[in-house]
């Protein structure tokens, strides 16, 4: 019988001690929360109590992923792309194009026409040829590349446009589409920054 006395007890007691742990968890949560947003979850509820402990300044910037938005907390700006790299990332948005001779997009390209169209949606107008790619812009040394430089090949023939990690997008030839190929593949003329 004291054995099951001792049970009942701590039944009762555990059951008090609970719901003490309740009351003191659910006072302790706020009433409001603001939104959080963070790309690709979406809008998450922070508890304003939380937000509002975080002291001005203790989050850097910069600690914050781009595109998480923390009310009272300012973003870092992203970086502005470069023309360079808008070339770039718009010739790399034709890779599996066809090869046309003279032709300068949208879904179409010789060598220097993808080299034009793709200056183009970066907001820049480059001469139509090759050799005039070759002989327009900043030159630039092979080793201080940078997405959207524009490198030429075969004496100024034939051009392409850096994109990073040693390759260029280039349109090649008839029968081959747009395509990514290293730096060295071909005989290089020199480099040219817009």
């Amino acid at each position: 019988m004291a054995i099951k006395r001792h049970a009942h007890r701590a039944v009762a007691a555990g059951a008090v001690g609970a719901a003490t742990l309740s009351a003191l968890l659910l006072s302790a949560v706020p009433a409001t929360a603001a939104p959080v947003t963070i790309p690709g979850v979406g809008n998450v509820e922070v508890p304003d109590q939380i937000i509002a402990a975080i002291p001005k300044g203790a989050i850097p910037p910069n600690v914050i992923p781009p595109g998480v938005v923390v009310p009272g907390i300012s973003p870092t700006p992203a970086p502005a792309e470069s023309v360079g790299q808008r070339a770039a990332n718009a010739a790399l948005s034709r890779v599996g194009d066809p090869y046309v001779y003279g032709a300068s997009g949208p879904n179409a390209f010789d060598c220097s026409g993808l080299v034009k169209w793709s200056y183009a949606q970066a907001g820049r107008d480059l001469p139509r040829t090759s050799y005039g790619q070759l002989s327009a812009g900043a030159p630039v040394g092979l080793n201080d590349l940078q997405p959207g430089d524009v490198v030429s090949y075969y004496g100024g023939s034939h051009s392409g446009i850096y994109v990073g990690n040693g390759n260029i997008v280039h349109a090649s030839t008839a029968g081959q589409p747009v395509k990514v190929a290293p730096l060295h593949a071909m005989p290089i003329a020199g480099a040219r920054r817009y």
